[in-house]
């Protein structure tokens, strides 16, 4: 399970997109990028799709990234 609130990219404020963690300073849900990378889009697509920076995405993407690593693997 991801901690998304040690991630300093995003924020969850009760009442804002019904407490849905959003990149921060927007009502962007983090649900949506990976929804929107899963259907094939690009980040520079999502990008100029919701009006959020490349940067913004990128920190979420990183980290998922960091986060992933280190979760021991299971065999």
């Amino acid at each position: 399970m991801i901690d998304w609130s040690q991630c300093p990219a995003v924020e969850r404020i009760p009442g804002k997109v019904s407490g849905a963690w959003v990149l921060k300073g927007t009502r962007m849900p983090v649900q949506t990028i990976f929804e929107n990378l899963q259907a094939g889009l690009s980040v520079r697509e999502i990008t100029e799709v919701f009006d959020v920076t490349e940067q913004e995405v990128n920190a979420v993407l990183q980290f998922v990234t960091n986060s992933l690593e280190l979760v021991p693997a299971q065999r």
